[in-house]
């Protein structure tokens, strides 16, 4: 796969091999960060932020100025021509004359594809609705190939809001690359989308639907948590009565593997115990941290600044 020039949008876009080659990419960097101080001298990132966001955005641009470049960019829309009406589609057209790579991350599923197909400069998707979160995807990757030193065959479960989750979508895929045994653990509300699992049982990827921890925890390699969102039920009391049974903290995780590891894309609210913070299990602070060499990597790689 040829990287220069080209969008980040979606792990559909990505084999295998081309997976490797990014984290590969990123371990050099990751292992001599001064070495690639200057790779983005004098280029311009765009972060044009339609959703919230405190890792993604922050990343990109530490990753941004580590290489040597500039930022520009808002971090909400209010003050911004989409007040007035512009369309996403022209604001493109608008922030591509005036920089060198774009980082968009908007409510809208597609959004980030239509971005790519108008853009010159490339566009890399910091997340599109309930859709794709690439970049979050590589750095969960990473993560788990310094935890465990292996993608291959590993046992993962993920927890949580499965259904609007967009993490765990571009996690899922991308995992079935590598044989991953999966285990869905979430409310009755809120599973896997049952075209994500056809698409994954076409694939030849193993996998079954949970209700609880206990059914699995003894299996997992990984266990990938998400938040139970509030917003997604019309009831307080059921969202009360929902989150208790998907509640991590030290004592939920006896008879666990001694090497499980712990990831959450964050923000946390009250899915995970911060007493899971200072345990063996705990990897989702370096997840985070992880978003800098990865992130570099991908700006460098579609910038042609590495091959």
């Amino acid at each position: 796969m040829k990287f220069k020039g080209t969008s980040i949008i979606s792990l559909r876009d990505f084999d295998r091999e081309s997976i490797m080659h990014i984290l590969d990419s990123t371990r050099k960097i990751d292992e001599d960060r001064t070495a690639y101080a200057d790779r983005l001298a004098g280029k311009v990132l765009a972060t044009l932020f339609y959703e919230a966001s405190t890792r993604t955005r922050l990343s990109f641009e530490s990753a941004m100025l580590r290489l040597g470049g500039k930022v520009m960019g808002f971090a909400d829309p209010k003050g911004t021509s989409a007040q007035k009406g512009e369309s996403l589609a022209d604001s493109i057209r608008i922030v591509e004359s005036y920089s060198d790579v774009i980082v968009l991350r908007h409510s809208i599923e597609g959004a980030a594809r239509m971005a790519a197909e108008i853009s010159k400069a490339p566009i890399i998707n910091g997340g599109d609705g309930a859709n794709q979160h690439p970049s979050q995807t590589f750095l969960d990757l990473y993560t788990i190939l310094k935890a465990h030193k292996r993608l291959e065959r590993l046992k993962v479960g993920f927890m949580g809001d499965l259904k609007y989750g967009r993490t765990v979508h571009s996690l899922a895929y991308a995992l079935s690359m590598f044989k991953t045994r999966m285990f869905f653990i979430s409310p009755p509300l809120l599973p896997m989308p049952a075209d994500h699992l056809e698409e994954l049982g076409e694939m030849g990827v193993e996998f079954s639907e949970h209700r609880n921890l206990d059914e699995v925890k003894r299996d997992l390699d990984i266990l990938y948590v998400t938040r139970i969102q509030r917003e997604r039920f019309g009831d307080d009391l059921d969202y009360e009565r929902v989150k208790e049974g998907y509640f991590i903290s030290e004592k939920s995780l006896e008879g666990c593997k001694p090497n499980m590891k712990i990831l959450h894309p964050l923000p946390r609210v009250d899915e995970l115990s911060t007493d899971v913070d200072s345990s063996k299990h705990a990897l989702y602070f370096e997840q985070a941290a992880s978003g800098i060499p990865v992130r570099m990597a991908l700006l460098c790689l579609v910038m042609g600044a590495m091959k």
